[in-house]
Formats: C-alpha cells, structure tokens, sequence
C-alpha cells in the first residue's frame, strides 16, 4: 500500500479545514464555488498589499497625502479599496520622535479593506491588554526598538473608527516607483509593530 502522507504539505489544521469543507459540501451546506470566490477575493483583491499601495502613494505623491491625512477614508477609497470594516478610517503617520500602534482593546476591530484579515495576534487578550498599558514593552516583543525619545501613541479602533499607519519612508528610496515602494511595506508596519523594510 502507498502512503501518500508523506507528500501531503497540509498542517493539520488544513487537514482539518479540508475534511469540514468535503463534508459540508457533501451535505450541500455551502457552495464550492462560492468558497473559491470568497478565497481568491481576499487573496487578489483584500489583503495588505492595498495598504502597501496607499502607503507607497502618500509617501511618493504630496496631493495624496495631505487628502489622507484630512479624509483618509475618501482618498483610501479613491483608490477601489472599499468594503466591510473600511469605512471608517483614519491614517496617522510615523515620523522622527513619533511613532503610532493600533489595537482593538474591546474585540478585534481592524481595516478589512486595506490590511486583510487580522493577524492572530492581534485579536489576543496579551496584545489587547498590555499595547495600552506598556506599548513600548509590545513593540519590543515584536523585536522593534525605537530611538530614546520617541513618543509612542496607541490607538484604540472601534467599529465607528479604524486606523492605517503610514510607516516613514526607508531612506535610500529616492526617485523609486509607487510599485517598488510598496514591496517595501509590510502588514506589521502598517499596525505599528514594525517599520517598512529597508531597501
């Protein structure tokens, strides 16, 4: 007999994910190819990489920003990234001596629109409850050291109001496209526990 787990590069929790989804289907509780479509939505069309381009957009055009900083929520969705949980928004922007962390104390309220499903992390009571008492503490867990000196402001989001870090841009990326900037952003900068990776 062949066995064929030692091909599989399923964790168990895929294992899992797939055996509830043959059954489900098997019932005729849920449509497959709605759950293809829901997937490659979040894949191609929702996900950090909408932030990414925001934030490579203000960082490159000046117009852009100073419309995010007034209305972030309209200059966000200037750019087709509108849906559930993005329609309230706010950008703030890190820059010399100030730095700015997101988290949700109450749930997990989070920018759907720009940033993707929300890391698992960032919906634990650990992360929720010590961001506001000992922020500096989180970020250092994250591995991020700030300069002496830096401010750190923490924002609560809420279901009327959801937040967007715009990380400050990596020196050395002069002249450089909105595409080429945005590979530079990653999700963890965009909440405030990382910066934007460096060229």
């Amino acid at each position: 007999m062949h066995d064929h787990a030692d091909h599989s590069h399923m964790t168990d929790i895929e294992a899992r994910v797939r055996a509830l989804e043959t059954v489900l289907t098997e019932k005729g509780y849920i449509d497959p190819e709605a759950v293809d479509a829901i997937i490659q939505t979040y894949e191609t069309e929702i996900g950090p990489r909408n932030g990414a381009h925001v934030v490579a957009k203000a960082w490159s055009d000046p117009a852009f920003r100073s419309w995010l900083e007034k209305d972030a929520t309209a200059a966000i969705h200037s750019l087709g990234f509108m849906s559930r949980q993005g329609e309230h928004m706010q950008a703030v922007f890190n820059g010399p001596g100030q730095h700015h962390l997101v988290v949700c104390t109450l749930c997990s309220c989070y920018p759907w629109s720009v940033l993707g499903l929300p890391p698992v992390w960032y919906k634990s009571p650990p992360f929720r409850s010590r961001a506001v008492i000992d922020p500096g503490g989180v970020l250092a867990d994250f591995g991020l050291t700030l300069p002496d000196g830096t401010a750190i402001t923490v924002h609560d989001s809420t279901a009327e109001m959801r937040y967007l870090v715009i990380p400050e841009r990596p020196k050395g990326t002069e002249g450089w496209s909105e595409g080429e900037l945005a590979k530079l952003v990653n999700r963890d900068s965009m909440i405030g526990t990382a910066l934007a990776d460096a060229p």
